[in-house]
């Protein structure tokens, strides 16, 4: 399927139902459930040590939804030669048209006024799909992280999905479970009525722990 003719209501629809789209080489875009789910326990997350001081200097300025294109955009980048990404154009369109009608979100790292890090997701009911995150500077996709367990700690969130275990959702405490368990806690979280939204003042929110 072209991704241009995916709608929003379509791709929420993939979310509801546990599944969501990823693009191919040649940009196809084919729809994935992986079995088992990746999850990060919200409830469980700790600041790592040595992020602590970190955060405590306020070393980056975190934002929330100001520059959702271009932090899927850092996302898409290549990491390495040869590094493929499944965020083709398409998908980058698809993902901001959700964004603009409010389903969308992404929490971003500044250093001296500029873009340097953060992650984006999905945002349905009391779930939050974790999809992408990328770091320019050292520790700036960490304290992005940090700081959306804040945000969802804070609207009281049930589940945060990261669709694939790896190494680097795994040093966030990601967990595997069955796809069964996966969509019995989904049905449950997509039910409730959570926002996402930063109620920290900007002094207070960068040093939080």
């Amino acid at each position: 399927e072209n991704m241009s003719k995916i709608s929003t209501e379509d791709l929420l629809n993939g979310y509801i139902n546990g599944i969501f789209p990823m693009a191919d080489e040649d940009g196809m875009i084919y729809w994935y459930a992986p079995d088992p789910r990746a999850i990060i326990p919200i409830d469980t997350y700790k600041c790592s040590k040595s992020l602590r001081p970190v955060l405590n200097k306020g070393y980056f300025n975190i934002q929330v939804n100001q520059n959702f294109e271009q932090v899927m955009r850092g996302c898409a980048n290549p990491r390495f030669e040869g590094d493929s990404t499944w965020i083709s154009e398409d998908i980058v369109q698809m993902y901001t048209n959700l964004h603009l009608e409010g389903f969308a979100h992404s929490v971003e790292a500044h250093l001296d006024g500029k873009l340097v890090g953060g992650l984006y997701g999905v945002s349905i009911g009391g779930v939050f799909f974790g999809e992408s995150m990328f770091s320019l500077v050292s520790n700036a996709s960490k304290v992005a992280f940090h700081h959306l367990i804040q945000i969802l700690r804070e609207n009281q969130f049930e589940l945060l999905d990261t669709q694939f275990i790896n190494d680097n959702v795994k040093r966030y405490g990601a967990i595997e479970i069955p796809r069964e368990e996966y969509m019995e806690r989904l049905e449950k979280g997509i039910r409730q009525i959570r926002f996402f939204q930063n109620g920290f003042s900007d002094a207070l929110y960068s040093s939080e722990i």
